[in-house]
């Protein structure tokens, strides 16, 4: 057996350990999860993470490492801006707080099946067509920009078009919650309930922004093992991450505009690709700078809230 398809074995029996243990025994009840509970489950998520990949460095080289580890970090810092809707999106259908980590579970379970797809995808597309990679740059700068210029705007999860599909084809019931199922039988009939619709729109914004983290580490590595691993395990502490930040994120209010760096940065990375290639090493060393640096200006030089007129 070769040092790669053992590697694949043992990553997919990891996750499968990760997430029986996420679902059948950490969170078998709904309850609400707190910062402590959230905050061990992503140190353990992270202690994963690093430990696997030492077994990279170890097996597979240094330069797999640093692929897998500056792959890692942008996939968290990008999943941020994520971790914003899913927030607006519970708010704005009023999911209990003890609902929430079994749809962000089952979300994560689609995303994983989403970014297999897409990523080998990806790869296979820039194998074959060289000449893409400018396009996923060109869409990484402008995504940059449109974060950085862009005023923030509401979330209205009505205009989704993948709920607007879902109400076409699937009948709804409009009771409320039902524990923790997404579909139940009223009157011999089946319908999906209202934490369903609440999973299809975490669901398909993750796809969204899928389009920018994909390209993102398309730039770093064209290895699939390498970009699928290290999606998956910051995936991973996605739903956790998203407890933490709840509640510490007004914090940080210029990591946005680090993010949009970043973005730039790397889409400015695969357009000069074919004239010059910057070192993964650089690469890590210029996002770590650039996202450490906005947490810094954000503890440093905290935004006044403007007083309300009476």
């Amino acid at each position: 057996m070769s040092t790669s398809a053992l590697f694949w074995i043992i990553f997919n029996g990891l996750i499968f350990v990760v997430m029986f243990i996420d679902l059948k025994l950490i969170h078998k009840d709904a309850h609400k999860v707190n910062l402590r509970e959230a905050s061990l489950w992503w140190g353990f998520i992270v202690f994963l993470t690093v430990a696997f990949n030492s077994g990279i460095y170890f097996f597979l080289g240094h330069e797999k490492a640093l692929q897998f580890f500056t792959g890692y970090i942008i996939e968290q810092s990008l999943s941020i801006d994520n971790l914003f809707v899913f927030l607006m999106i519970f708010d704005y259908f009023g999911v209990p707080d003890h609902f929430q980590p079994r749809v962000l579970h089952w979300g994560i379970v689609g995303a994983l099946g989403m970014r297999f797809i897409m990523i080998f995808v990806g790869t296979a597309l820039l194998n074959r067509f060289y000449w893409l990679i400018y396009i996923f740059g060109g869409i990484l700068i402008f995504t940059g920009l449109k974060m950085i210029f862009e005023k923030d705007k509401k979330l209205d999860p009505e205009k989704n078009p993948m709920l607007k599909l879902l109400k076409k084809y699937v009948p709804i019931a409009t009771r409320g919650y039902v524990d923790q199922k997404f579909f139940v039988r009223l009157n011999g009939a089946l319908y999906a309930t209202p934490l369903f619709v609440v999973l299809v729109l975490i669901e398909s914004s993750d796809v969204i922004f899928a389009v920018d983290s994909i390209p993102a580490v398309l730039a770093i590595s064209r290895d699939p093992f390498i970009i699928y691993s290290s999606n998956v395990f910051a995936i991973l502490g996605l739903r956790t991450l998203y407890f933490i930040l709840n509640s510490i994120m007004p914090l940080f209010t210029y990591l946005k505009f680090g993010i949009s760096i970043v973005l730039c940065y790397v889409g400015i990375k695969m357009l000069i690709v074919h004239f010059y290639k910057i070192p993964t090493l650089l690469s890590l060393g210029v996002i770590v700078l650039i996202l450490g640096g906005s947490i810094l200006c954000s503890l440093c030089f905290k935004k006044k809230e403007i007083p309300r007129q009476p």
